[in-house]
């Protein structure tokens, strides 16, 4: 990392307004069929931006990521505002990265010309298939070509743009996967993030897989698909920086980057987590998930903090390991050390090294190889045992 990227602090601003769930979502996300009040919403992320920079004293903030959620649903002067409140409480670097995620359905030329005018300068488009049967399979309002029409609007709009795309969906081959991942870097410019279909504990696809309507590929076919996804990826230009993020050299999302380096980052909003480095000790904060409750917790109280936690040494040090081994670049054994108080067993890394899992590069970094992302879990837990 260079010193600017050491010193990162980033600001994610949760909104938890969409048109429908998605049946694989466990994301903290509503939908509410009465009109959502974005002006009284709007001062109170305000509000609660105001009492976390009081918390935090002077930052420069180099990246903000508006998530949720579907924040494109926010009308721009919304986004301004919110924009305006961390500009007015913090000091904002002249060259930072302004995400806003978005869904196809909510994608209107007027509000993203709106939303750039506010100040956003990136978007995150909510794609997740290139066909109408699978985005019907996964919940999606959209059709494929009302997706091709975002990401044109997002080009036109923005210098900068990335989409999402769900794989190892039932039925799916790798063939069929390398055409569809062919067709959307065609389209993507610089920046795609690939998710594994996971079935979360509380949705619908949770009931429907567990009762065998719902099958998806078998861990061998699962693998193969994470395989393809590399080769392809790797072949047009956009290798992995993150096990499920590719993007061409530079062209990386910067706010994700804070949170796998292990760097502080505020959260404001229904739900958001936050790790915030007050008076030299690493708190984890959390606001309340309920969107309503949120809000009045936030106009009584300024904010919607429910759990504030300072993060021991060992805690630090296993979360820096879990998020920093999911990055291609690895992980600084040195930084683990000033952050646990132990050095990492060398004994351990040379028996993950002889099984191909992971490698230490000239410099001492340690990364993890592409046979070792698809049991990353049980890499850190070999690591930090």
């Amino acid at each position: 990392m260079s010193g600017a990227d050491a010193n990162a602090f980033a600001v994610y601003v949760h909104w938890p307004f969409c048109l429908s769930k998605c049946p694989y979502c466990d994301f903290n996300s509503h939908v509410r069929h009465a009109a959502i009040d974005q002006e009284r919403y709007a001062r109170a992320f305000a509000r609660e931006i105001e009492t976390t920079a009081a918390r935090t004293g002077a930052r420069e903030v180099t990246s903000i990521f508006l998530g949720g959620g579907t924040p494109s649903l926010m009308q721009p002067t919304t986004v301004g505002a919110i924009l305006d409140a961390i500009g007015k409480y913090w000091h904002v670097a002249g060259d930072v990265e302004v995400t806003l995620e978005a869904n196809p359905t909510s994608v209107e030329a007027t509000r993203f010309a709106g939303c750039r005018a506010a100040g956003v300068n990136r978007v995150s488009l909510g794609v997740q298939a290139l066909d109408d049967a699978s985005l019907k399979m996964l919940g999606r309002l959209h059709t494929a070509q009302e997706a091709m029409d975002a990401v044109k609007i997002a080009r036109s709009a923005f210098d900068r743009y990335s989409f999402d795309l769900i794989y190892a969906r039932p039925d799916q081959t790798p063939a069929m996967w390398t055409d569809e991942l062919t067709r959307a870097i065609g389209e993507a410019a610089e920046h795609l993030s690939l998710y594994q279909l996971t079935i979360e504990e509380g949705t619908p696809f949770f009931g429907l897989h567990a009762a065998g309507k719902l099958k998806t590929p078998d861990e061998g076919l699962a693998r193969t698909l994470y395989d393809v996804t590399q080769e392809v990826c790797a072949k047009h230009g956009l290798p992995a920086y993150e096990i499920s993020n590719h993007a061409r050299p530079g062209a990386e999302c910067r706010h994700n980057l804070v949170y796998w380096r292990g760097q502080e980052y505020a959260g404001i909003g229904p739900g958001a987590h936050g790790r915030l480095d007050i008076a030299g000790r690493r708190h984890a904060t959390a606001t309340d998930k309920r969107p309503e409750t949120w809000l009045m917790r936030v106009e009584a109280g300024g904010h919607g903090i429910t759990s504030d936690d300072e993060l021991n040494s060992e805690e630090r040090a296993d979360e820096f390991l879990l998020m920093g081994l999911r990055l291609a670049e690895g992980i600084d054994p040195r930084r683990y050390a000033a952050i646990s108080g132990r050095t990492l067993d060398p004994d351990r890394i040379a028996l993950l090294r002889e099984e191909g899992a992971i490698i230490v590069d000239e410099d001492g970094r340690l990364r993890v190889t592409q046979d070792g992302f698809p049991v990353l879990d049980a890499v850190v837990a070999d690591l930090a045992a």
